[in-house]
């Protein structure tokens, strides 16, 4: 049995420990309560502007199809994965990263075996993660999360734009943990580029003859990579949000965790405490008999 004074030790480190989970929890729910707002403003807009890109692009001439609906040779994928900077928020990295590997095995594992895969990371993590595993890791935006705005955020997907004009990618896909409540985030795979020239199937809507103005190229040349952007950024915000929510519920759960184990260890403090004292009681019954029996 542990000495009271190693227990008493103990009991002081898991109170330090349980201040600083609660107020990581604290913090963490100030900053999803931030990255939330800017979600749930952004995510209507992105999502509207995504299906008018379709429409207008479906229904663009031939002579004005946008270079990012063409598909380029040679073969490449692009994968960009979405992490956190930081630790400390449960398992909402190594989903992402089991997510994306079994993604590439179980559809995209022609790419990773004639080595035309390349990773570009958003966090820290996901960038030391597939480095440190050998994978092509490309751009240097590890840290974009230090920075929340739109400015910050536009370099990366222009990054990516970019090198698919020049024809470095055939594919270029997003994978992300989507924002669902506190407790619930869910990765997701979703397509980037090359845009797709068609309607929604589900909708079953003909293609609507627009009235352009200024013109159809102004459409092609400024509408379009606007929208791209603007797709990016809503992935960007969707797993921040996911962070915080991710760290607030394990800061949650590591003070709980913690203040179930004080009780414990009181308990345990307890009992030693009183058995050093029956001890003690013993030990001078005993003595007092001795002395008597002289």
């Amino acid at each position: 049995m542990p000495s009271l004074k190693a227990i008493k030790n103990r009991i002081s480190s898991v109170k330090s420990t349980q201040q600083i989970t609660r107020a990581m929890k604290m913090v963490a729910a100030s900053k999803l309560r931030r990255a939330q707002d800017r979600l749930l403003q952004m995510r209507p807009y992105a999502l509207k502007l995504n299906k008018i890109l379709n429409n207008v692009t479906a229904s663009l001439s031939e002579d004005n199809v946008s270079e990012y609906a063409k598909e380029h040779e040679p073969n490449n994928l692009l994968i960009v994965v979405f992490s956190s900077d930081r630790g400390l928020c449960g398992a909402f990295n190594s989903n992402i990263f089991r997510f994306t590997k079994q993604l590439i095995a179980k559809e995209y594992d022609f790419y990773e075996r004639n080595e035309r895969l390349e990773i570009m990371t958003v966090g820290t993590r996901s960038h030391d993660h597939f480095r440190k595993r050998g994978y092509q890791v490309i751009g240097d935006f590890a840290h974009l999360f230090s920075d929340p705005s739109f400015e910050h955020v536009r370099e990366a997907a222009e990054f990516i734009m970019k090198r698919y004009r020049r024809g470095e990618f055939s594919k270029v896909i997003l994978v992300y943990n989507e924002f669902k409540n506190v407790a619930t985030q869910v990765a997701v795979v979703e397509p980037f580029l090359p845009i797709k020239n068609v309607q929604e199937e589900e909708s079953q809507e003909k293609a609507i003859d627009y009235i352009y103005e200024p013109s159809e190229e102004y459409i092609v040349d400024e509408l379009i990579p606007q929208s791209l952007k603007v797709q990016f950024y809503r992935a960007y915000l969707e797993s921040a949000a996911s962070e915080q929510g991710a760290r607030m519920t394990a800061m949650d759960q590591a003070t709980e965790n913690a203040g179930e184990l004080l009780k414990q260890l009181r308990l345990t403090f307890n009992r030693t405490r009183q058995a050093a004292i029956t001890k003690e009681l013993l030990e001078i019954v005993a003595g007092a008999d001795a002395l008597k029996s002289q």
